[in-house]
């Protein structure tokens, strides 16, 4: 927005001319965005409320003020009664009235300054102690009307004492109640709770505890949004219920709690049961049983009554046992002698089968297949040596026909070198050398004269 305000004029044709209209509605929109909804605490002055139900006021320090603007929708959901010279802290946007160019605060909420404190405060440790898993409902006990020993965590003296016991009495006055009196406001109140918390679960004397205070402004139940309170609700094996304030009230131990009561009657409510519901259970019970003994007794003489028309004179039933044997006497030697029968029978029949595979037949006809055997191996093997002998015969027979014998019986010699060579070319021979001639019935040494070549 700087270019905006800073042109140079050069000529008027060139030159970006504002209204004040215009000047203020662009300033509005550069303030109401460049700020986010702010947290203000101050004192509030001239506070005024016309009859459109919207409040106009300023809100200043020791050295600046600034006017308000509170619209009638917002207003109506503040519980604070404005008065000049309060401290408020408020949520508020920066704008700008545009009508008279006034710089102003738009008022979303507003509430005491000394209670927003403690509000903030409550906020931060309720976050904080949720993110670690304080208020999970994976922790929290069972709370069930049944316990019979009421431990009661409070003032002696106060309202909320008064209200716990007087409940009890009427709705189940059979239950052990133990009072552990604690301060519940003022210095040191909390270290208190938070220590008999403790206490309580050491001497394990109860079932329940309820930790109970009347109602009272966020200061006077500041007591129970400590710490150490709710991280002693959290440590407790005893189931704790909590009574705290009125119904509006919520404090930080009703969200670690394992079960919250909207006042301290409520608690005590909680966590027992109603005398005439539970007499009128009984009676329902006692009806009931009185029902099912009725019931039963009939039922039993029913099954008497047809029990004794079933019975007999002893002398009948001995008659009827004595027909029985004497059924089942013959049954027995019917079905010993069918059984006999056919044992024998299928003796017969295996004696049958055995003859048939008798060791003797078999043997029998073993025999006869190994003579068998033996002359037909001896047939054969007088076939094998004849054909032997006629192989032989044949061979000996080609054999005499290639041998070198018949030929030198034809007139041919076999002549050899004197390192007994065979001598089958012209050349083979020299003038001078001595041959061996091979005839059929001998041999001729002789010598060379003369080669003569075809």
């Amino acid at each position: 927005m700087s270019s905006m305000f800073n042109q140079s004029p050069s000529t008027s044709d060139s030159r970006d001319i504002y209204t004040v209209s215009r000047l203020n509605r662009e300033v509005r929109t550069v303030l109401e965005n460049a700020f986010p909804l702010l947290w203000i605490e101050a004192e509030l002055s001239n506070f005024s409320r016309p009859a459109s139900g919207h409040w106009y006021f300023s809100l200043k320090d020791e050295a600046a003020q600034v006017r308000c603007a509170m619209f009638r929708n917002k207003n109506m959901l503040v519980k604070v009664l404005p008065e000049n010279g309060k401290q408020v802290l408020v949520r508020a946007r920066v704008g700008l009235y545009e009508p008279r160019g006034d710089f102003q605060l738009i008022i979303e909420h507003m509430e005491e300054a000394g209670d927003g404190a403690l509000r903030r405060q409550f906020e931060l440790l309720k976050n904080k102690l949720a993110a670690e898993g304080l208020f999970a409902s994976a922790h929290k006990k069972p709370i069930e009307a049944k316990f019979k020993r009421v431990g009661i965590i409070s003032s002696s003296s106060g309202a909320a004492i008064h209200d716990v016991l007087t409940t009890l009495k009427r709705r189940f006055p059979m239950e052990k109640i133990i009072l552990y009196p604690v301060p519940v406001q003022g210095k040191g109140a909390s270290e208190k709770i938070a220590s008999t918390i403790y206490k309580a679960n050491q001497r394990k004397e109860v079932d329940v505890l309820i930790l109970a205070r009347g109602g009272g402004s966020l200061e006077d139940l500041w007591e129970f949004n400590e710490e150490r309170v709710a991280r002693a609700i959290y440590d407790s094996d005893i189931p704790i219920v909590t009574g705290i304030g009125h119904e509006v009230d919520f404090t930080i131990a009703d969200f670690v709690a394992d079960q919250r009561a909207a006042t301290p009657t409520a608690a005590a409510e909680l966590i027992s049961p109603d005398r005439y519901q539970f007499l009128q259970k009984v009676s329902s019970l006692e009806t009931r049983l009185q029902y099912r003994i009725q019931q039963q007794l009939q039922q039993k003489q029913q099954k008497l009554d047809w029990l004794s028309k079933r019975i007999r004179h002893p002398a009948e039933q001995l008659k009827h046992i004595q027909q029985r044997l004497d059924s089942l006497q013959q049954r027995l030697q019917t079905t010993i002698k069918n059984t006999i029968q056919q044992k024998q029978d299928h003796c017969k029949l295996l004696k049958a089968r055995l003859q048939q595979h008798s060791p003797v037949q078999q043997f029998k006809h073993y025999r006869v297949q190994l003579e068998n055997f033996h002359n037909r191996l001896i047939r054969a093997e007088q076939q094998n040596v004849e054909q032997c002998k006629n192989k032989l015969k044949h061979l000996a027979f080609s054999l005499d026909a290639l041998s070198p014998l018949q030929t030198l019986q034809r007139g041919y010699a076999i002549i050899r070198d004197e390192k007994g060579n065979i001598i089958r070319d012209i050349k083979q021979v020299k003038k001078k050398q001595s041959i061996k001639s091979q005839l059929v019935n001998g041999q001729i040494i002789s010598s060379v004269t003369e080669v003569i070549r075809d």
